[in-house]
């Protein structure tokens, strides 16, 4: 293990963080477009609708960068006293955000290029519901670690050790 993340792994965090924010709450245009292309056949593509798939896309290619990251750099080991239970818990949420950064953009993608439609509702209510569960116990934990706990756990993401 290593004792902190590096500036690539700091930087990729954020952006792929903003990204699914910005994507869960403008991700509506996408949803409207949907409809009208389920109901009519035909959609008119608008700029929301464009920007949620390019977007969709670049959290897949930065959460591929992230993951090709932390299986050749890894990650710090949790901080000294975290419990057994809390270690199970982190680390299940980080590969439960991983799995979702992937899953998100892939069926998204299979629904509307692949033609993949039974996937929709996977795709727009299942996984976006766990991927908003996540990340509020994501924030939680590290808001917890920092103002309960007082480990400094956040500064490992704000301050590369390279």
């Amino acid at each position: 293990m290593v004792n902190g993340y590096s500036r690539a792994q700091i930087s990729l965090h954020w952006a792929v963080g903003l990204l699914i924010v910005y994507q869960l709450i403008f991700g509506e245009d996408m949803s409207h477009v949907w409809r009208s292309f389920r109901d009519s056949g035909t959609a008119t593509m608008t700029t929301g609708a464009w920007l949620h798939i390019i977007l969709g896309v670049l959290v897949l290619l930065l959460a591929l960068w992230r993951l090709a990251l932390r299986m050749t750099r890894g990650a710090p080991s949790a901080p000294a006293g975290t419990g057994r239970g809390q270690k199970l818990a982190g680390e299940a949420a980080h590969w439960g955000l991983y799995a979702l950064m992937l899953a998100m953009p892939i069926t998204g993608l299979l629904v509307w290029y692949g033609g993949v439609t039974s996937l929709a509702g996977l795709h727009s209510e299942i996984l976006k519901l766990l991927t908003i569960v996540l990340i509020a116990l994501h924030v939680a934990a590290a808001l917890f670690h920092q103002f309960v706990l007082k480990d400094n756990l956040l500064l490992r993401m704000r301050k590369p050790l390279d």
